[in-house]
């Protein structure tokens, strides 16, 4: 199933225009909008929802037959005096196809941080030799058959030894003890079976947590470089041909290459790669034991020179002639060229939007889009005060050219308002990082109407997001109460959540419960997703890995992003998503893709304002 976005191809995605009808038009409409507010104080004055998957509207408002009769005749009449006495009054309720004109029409879209890892989740990628290659990936680890070699027959005792000698003269601490353990535990083991595919070592993070550290380092100097571990899932330039040429490489960056870096505390400094590993943790990771705990640095060294070894030998096994032409060619589509892709669909798909709200953005992000039409022509690009350079999860708000003045950002505020009711209750304040959260004031310059607009992420299960919410919802309503309120976000809501996930009914169930409304509406459909990824086997938490055969099943495909606003201030005339960049949204296909380089898909919406119940003042509330 495609769903196409509300307008035309011909009109592509421009904001529709209020134009005239003819009477007979305007009868229709005006009939369809007398019928809504007869049905009066019944929350949302239904929109059309062009997008929305299942949204039952026509049970919203259950009527018997003779009252629909009655209605209709009342507003017959009440139409034709409408039309008489105000002939030139043709657009008092309509605008284009979707009656009420249009207020505002706004955008959220996580962006999704610069993966470095390629192959991490399954793509849509139109080359076969990617489809190919990542199934026979699957098998390999799934049905490894006689592949299923000891560790020593990949990664071999003449590279231990070198291993060995390499930690010693590094200052490594207890590197016997990692030869005994070597001898009695790691080189007989099958590579797939028995390490690749072994629970508890990957509980243990003997092979995860120098990926963390080293996968891809973005360095502190000026101009800052990128700095790759020569591996297989990430975004490694040089020849990883053989496991003999990785091995070299991977020997050089661990203990002879250095970086500019900054530590935890912010001082930046010169830093080798070996010095950059950390102790694993009992009291964090259980799994490892005491006695691990204490070597945990020349172990985990060990454990991910033998786990690059094996994805190094598995590829030249499968794919010798084509894997790293492959990862070259998404390389630049969903890494190098990121920004590049993101900016060029903001800037065309949606430069007609007023606001856009976005999540997750690289600090980079902000140069990109600065040098371009979307900043330079279309946008103010906004950022919070508190940005996070590191993490790259930063919330932005960009707002159109000239609509908007006296933006002020309140983040700060909205937080401390939050920490202060929080201590008063006894309770926790909202958990929040640098850059999650961005709230701004604004006031349009038309009407001199004031905004209260919000944009955040929330954690990966979804558990901070009512109470982020309800941080923003009560500094509005103490300090903002005569403003609108718009808020743009990644929820991170589930279908059906586990007990540690936030599950969406529950949320719209609370949001309608304080008086809000989102996009979707009061009952958003648990099954229209926003979200379809699926790990592959090429990344180091094989616990989440999913075969291609199971995505449907086993794969995040969640209703994740939301706008939310006040359901006294807004009507929805139409939301619709797009995984595709395109203003187009492919059901069933997973992303990202080559085309669209995020793993969340992006929300439109167009908003109006609510009318008056009064049928003799078809006029905004506000107002």
């Amino acid at each position: 199933t495609i769903q196409q976005h509300p307008l035309t191809a011909k009109q592509g995605l421009r904001r529709p225009k209020s134009t005239s009808r003819a009477s007979s038009r305007r009868v229709l409409v005006l009939s369809r909008h007398c019928m809504s507010l007869r049905k009066s104080t019944k929350e949302q004055l239904p929109g059309v929802t062009t997008g929305i998957m299942g949204e039952k509207e026509a049970k919203a408002y259950p009527e018997k037959e003779g009252s629909k009769k009655a209605g209709y005749i009342i507003g017959a009449l009440i139409i034709v005096m409408m039309v008489v006495l105000y002939p030139g009054n043709s657009d008092m309720f309509t605008s284009g196809p979707k009656g009420p004109p249009e207020d505002l029409s706004a955008v959220t879209w996580n962006m999704a941080a610069i993966n470095n890892n390629p192959f991490e989740y399954w793509i849509t990628n139109d080359d076969p030799k990617y489809g190919q290659l990542m199934e026979d990936v699957s098998e390999f680890i799934n049905n490894p058959g006689d592949k299923d070699v000891p560790v020593s027959a990949v990664f071999t005792p003449a590279m231990f030894e070198e291993l060995c000698t390499a930690m010693t003269a590094a200052g490594f601490k207890d590197v016997d003890q990692v030869k005994t353990r070597w001898e009695t535990e790691y080189k007989d083991r099958k590579i797939i079976s028995e390490f690749i595919k072994d629970g508890t070592l990957g509980k243990k993070r003997l092979a995860s947590m120098p990926d963390r550290y080293t996968n891809t380092i973005i360095t502190a100097d000026t101009p800052a470089r990128t700095v790759t571990r020569p591996t297989v899932i990430n975004c490694y330039d040089d020849d990883l041909g053989s496991v003999e040429k990785w091995w070299q490489a991977w020997k050089t960056f661990v203990f002879e290459t250095e970086v500019v870096v900054k530590d935890r505390k912010g001082e930046v400094g010169s830093k080798k790669i070996k010095d950059m590993f950390s102790p694993i943790k009992n009291s964090k990771y259980p799994a490892i034991t005491v006695e691990e705990e204490a070597i945990s640095i020349p172990l985990q060294t060990m454990c991910g020179a033998i786990f690059d070894a094996i994805l190094v030998h598995m590829m030249t096994v499968l794919a010798p002639d084509s894997w790293q032409g492959l990862r070259t060619g998404m390389c630049d589509k969903l890494n190098r060229k990121k920004n590049h892709r993101t900016v060029e669909i903001l800037e065309t798909t949606y430069k007609d939007a007023d606001i856009q709200f976005l999540q997750e953005v690289a600090a980079t992000f902000i140069d990109a889009a600065g040098a371009r039409p979307l900043v330079t022509t279309h946008f103010d690009l906004h950022y919070p005060l508190a940005i996070d350079k590191d993490r790259n999860q930063n919330s932005l708000i960009l707002l159109k050219k000239g609509m908007f003045t006296d933006v002020e950002e309140v983040t700060a505020k909205v937080i401390q308002k939050d920490a202060e009711a929080a201590t008063a209750a006894g309770k926790e304040a909202a958990p929040l990082s640098n850059g999650d959260l961005f709230v701004v004031f604004a006031t349009r310059v038309k009407d001199n109407a004031k905004f209260i607009l919000a944009s955040f992420h929330g954690d990966t299960n979804g558990l901070a997001t009512i109470p982020v919410v309800t941080a923003v919802k009560n500094f509005a309503m103490a300090e903002a109460s005569d403003r609108y309120m718009l808020f743009g976000m990644d929820a991170n809501t589930y279908e059906t959540p586990s007990k540690d996930q936030q599950g969406v009914t529950p949320f719209a169930s609370w949001y309608t419960s304080e008086k809000m409304n989102s996009c979707y509406g009061p009952t958003p459909n648990p099954k229209n997703y926003t979200t379809f990824h699926a790990r592959t086997y090429l990344q180091p938490q094989l616990n989440k890995a999913i075969k291609y055969s199971e995505k449907d099943v086993k794969g995040d495909k969640n209703p994740k992003d939301f706008i939310v606003f006040w359901d006294k201030d807004y009507i929805v005339r139409s939301t619709t998503k797009d995984n595709t960049g395109a203003g187009v949204y492919t059901e069933g296909m997973v992303f990202p893709t080559l085309a669209f380089p995020s793993d969340h898909g992006i929300t439109w919406t167009s908003l109006a304002l609510k009318p008056a119940v009064d049928l003799g003042k078809p006029t905004s509330l506000r107002h």
